[in-house]
């Protein structure tokens, strides 16, 4: 499966790399240019959906350890986390959340309770995820109209009817068990293997669903987190010097990320991404040498808010490296699952 990532990024890069060469690389660069130093506050605003994101899976630990409540930061730096490793490693978007639920335990938060919370989060992400790709389309639809949009109304129908099917086989197979298993089924079991097995993260995630409130709640927070991220397309392009209404800001980031998470598999949704910003752009006005532009200031953005994540994730493994180290008798870790952090394989 290594392999078969591997092209699919090398595939992907040439993709984005034809799009950018069809514009001509000195126009794009010059577009993007023109956002000068933007393209630091345009990224500095991702703060804003990472922090609701963080309020969203707060809610779903109650206390953790001995009681302790964590902070809004916490669980911040948990997200910054997960975002850095997902986006910038070919890890399918899930490494992640290993990652996160790794240094949840090392907190003293016990395992079942950090995988149950995790897993319900991924839960509400991936349902609040189509209702706001659900809700982008349906901007698309009335912003253009149409026979020429006949087949995203198809599209659409059709994510509308694999939802009502899904949501039938939740209330056949019983909801917990079906969360339980897209877990272990996107983590590759390692998610089951913290807490000792499938047996025992059903029932730690059936937990966090006696707490009904606290899941909607989350469900809540996520979704304006995934509105949140308009801000930044909508900030790019004003200083990119081609202002666009909040609601073609929504449509693109909408659609953006839903065509980046169905391509899961291609490392940092590679050419992907690229292609979903010219062909929105092109639905709202924009050319593609902007639209490209665009595309690569959401790379900037990966550049100068999750590399430095990577670095605190790498920092804390490092020392968790080295007390094991200092507390071996032969100076030597005795737990080899908790040295080095996690390997990053696709689950792909």
């Amino acid at each position: 499966m290594t392999r078969v990532v591997a092209l699919l990024g090398l595939a992907g890069l040439a993709g984005a790399t034809a799009l950018v060469a069809r514009e001509g690389v000195a126009t794009v660069l010059a577009a993007a240019a023109t956002a000068g130093s933007g393209v630091v506050w345009a990224s500095a605003f991702h703060v804003v959906p990472m922090s609701l994101n963080a309020r969203a899976w707060q809610l779903l630990t109650g206390r953790g350890g001995r009681s302790r409540r964590r902070s809004l930061a916490f669980f911040a730096k948990l997200v910054w986390v997960r975002e850095a490793v997902n986006a910038l490693l070919p890890v399918a978007r899930v490494g992640g959340e290993i990652a996160s639920a790794r240094l949840m335990t090392r907190d003293g938060i016990r395992a079942r309770v950090a995988v149950a919370s995790l897993v319900v989060d991924m839960t509400a992400g991936l349902a609040t995820q189509v209702v706001f790709t659900l809700a982008g389309i349906a901007l698309l639809l009335r912003r253009s109209g149409g026979d020429r949009l006949a087949g995203q109304a198809v599209v659409a129908l059709g994510i509308a009817a694999a939802l009502a099917a899904c949501f039938a086989a939740v209330q056949r197979k019983g909801l917990f068990a079906m969360a339980a298993a897209v877990a272990r089924f996107l983590s590759g079991g390692r998610l089951a293997a913290i807490v000792g097995g499938a047996a025992p993260l059903d029932r730690a995630v059936r937990a966090v669903y006696r707490h009904p409130r606290r899941v909607v709640a989350c469900a809540g927070w996520q979704l304006a987190g995934w509105a949140a991220g308009a801000g930044e397309v909508w900030l790019a392009l004003a200083f990119l010097g081609h202002p666009v209404s909040v609601a073609d800001a929504l449509l693109i980031e909408a659609l953006v990320q839903g065509a980046s998470s169905v391509a899961f598999a291609v490392p940092g949704a590679l050419g992907v991404q690229e292609g979903a910003f010219v062909a929105l752009g092109a639905a709202v006005g924009l050319g593609a040498d902007t639209a490209l532009a665009l595309a690569l200031l959401r790379r900037a953005r990966d550049l100068l808010v999750f590399v430095p994540g990577l670095l605190v994730y790498q920092a804390a493994e490092g020392r968790t490296w080295v007390r094991r180290l200092a507390s071996s008798p032969r100076g030597v870790a005795t737990r080899r699952s908790d040295v080095g952090g996690p390997r990053w394989r696709s689950s792909s």
